[in-house]
């Protein structure tokens, strides 16, 4: 078993191998440490994307009991703290999300903490994940949230507006399939009486139309029907005020 140890003061100088608080390097001997920094400036006239992702939330989503295959209460969490980032971080100019993960669009010319693809991503992940604790009362006013959520982050960079889009379409698109699955899937469960293996055993191998087919024919569901958060996602933009 490991334990953390809280020192203060200055160690740098000691053998001791345990964690220390190591003060007052500015202008100091020590500050050519910061020669070890890796440079990580985004190419210029790109656009810079983070996507933010929800780790282990499965997990979470279980221990939290949302509601299956989709939980209305999560996803405007989300949006919400999705909205939050863009207020704090003015330089994105677009958002799209969908189940537990958020793709922010930064200006192509933004020049943001000097293009740095570190501060791009800690201030996006930071901002997201401290607004899912902090909104979650507002949307979860009944459920305890029993442990920190943790997220993950990446910083993709495309250089034109359609590699853009595509890379949009690409996250709509995993919505639309994952979701129809789902759909299918809880439906087979919570309306047809399967086990979770029964049911993905069913759909083993299924493709879109016999998806749809399957909800319609078997659960009266038409899928196009399903609301669009679900089917599509969120996107967030800014709007002109006059």
């Amino acid at each position: 078993m490991r334990s953390l140890l809280l020192g203060s003061g200055l160690l740098c100088n000691s053998g001791s191998r345990s964690f220390a608080w190591c003060r007052g390097m500015a202008k100091s001997k020590f500050e050519y440490v910061r020669e070890f920094e890796v440079l990580d400036t985004c190419l210029r006239n790109c656009w810079v994307v983070v996507r933010v992702d929800g780790r282990n939330f499965h997990r979470f989503s279980d221990q939290h009991h949302f509601v299956k295959p989709n939980d209305i209460r999560a996803l405007q969490l989300m949006n919400r703290c999705a909205e939050n980032v863009m207020n704090e971080l003015e330089d994105i100019c677009l958002a799209y999300g969908q189940s537990d993960e958020y793709s922010f669009v930064f200006h192509k010319k933004s020049n943001w903490y000097k293009r740095r693809a570190s501060k791009f991503m800690t201030h996006v992940v930071s901002q997201f994940a401290s607004s899912y604790v902090f909104f979650w009362k507002e949307f979860f006013p009944d459920q305890a949230i029993l442990y920190p959520p943790g997220f993950d982050g990446r910083v993709v960079l495309y250089p034109n507006e359609q590699n853009l889009k595509d890379y949009l379409s690409w996250r709509q698109a995993d919505c639309h399939i994952n979701n129809l699955y789902n759909t299918v899937f809880w439906s087979l469960v919570q309306k047809g009486g399967l086990t979770p293996s029964e049911a993905q055993k069913r759909l083993r191998g299924s493709v879109a139309a016999e998806k749809n087919e399957m909800l319609f024919s078997e659960f009266n569901i038409n899928y196009n029907n399903e609301p669009v958060l679900y089917r599509k996602g969120s996107v967030l933009i800014w709007q002109k005020v006059i």
